[in-house]
């Protein structure tokens, strides 16, 4: 089967070109398009979530050698969390490879946290299923790059950060107010706003209220400096 444009670009930005290409097009297709002729990429985010977590774990084992399971699992969390796949998704322009439903389109599907983030997942699992654990574990080292050295900065839930810079200039905690759900019910869209009572507010949109607040939080904290 001939590869579209967009999947032949999408193996440029990753550096990898697959011997079964199919398995990169299930990677992309959202459940919004699946068919009995066409299989969605949740089975694929399933396994590449398992992939990145060891690859990841292995990592800050090696990049810090003295440090303690308390210290190791909120790092591993700030690295695989759908916030950062997502981050690193829009790093490879994910998004304009992603196959699609009409809905999805229409309600701006190629730029929804949740989607990038589940789709990243299932092409490392196209990676992984394609040329092996090596060849999927030196992909992700060179997409996430220097987060790894970084994540201890990264490692605190942003809420929890943004909750901490209130308190040290004696505010009332964040307020989380819900902008707007949207999208069907198997599939809901959350857009919340984070409100300081100092007034400075930052707004983010995702898949479930916590990642959008999450989203919202760190957007507000990059905000702050």
């Amino acid at each position: 089967m001939k590869q579209s444009a967009e999947l032949i670009a999408l193996q440029d930005r990753l550096g990898y070109t697959f011997t079964k290409p199919e398995l990169l097009r299930q990677s992309v297709t959202h459940s919004s398009m699946s068919s009995p002729g066409r299989n969605d990429n949740q089975r694929l985010e399933f396994l590449g979530d398992r992939v990145l977590g060891l690859v990841m774990s292995e990592a800050l084992l090696l990049h810090d050698q003295q440090a303690t399971e308390g210290v190791l699992a909120p790092r591993f969390n700030a690295l695989v969390r759908k916030e950062t796949c997502a981050d690193v998704a829009r790093q490879i322009d994910l998004g304009a490879a992603l196959k699609l439903g009409r809905s999805e389109q229409m309600s701006g599907g190629r730029r929804k946290l949740a989607l990038l983030g589940d789709a990243m997942e299932a092409v490392i699992a196209a990676v992984y299923m394609d040329g092996g654990f090596e060849t999927a574990r030196t992909l992700i080292l060179r997409l996430w790059g220097t987060r790894i050295e970084a994540v201890e900065d990264d490692a605190k839930d942003a809420k929890t950060s943004l909750q901490e810079w209130a308190q040290a200039r004696a505010q009332e905690p964040p307020r989380y107010i819900l902008a707007e759900r949207s999208g069907p019910d198997h599939a809901p869209v959350f857009t919340i706003q984070a409100v300081l009572a100092s007034g400075e507010t930052s707004t983010a949109t995702a898949g479930s209220k916590r990642q959008a607040e999450q989203a919202a939080a760190k957007a507000l904290l990059d905000k702050l400096g």
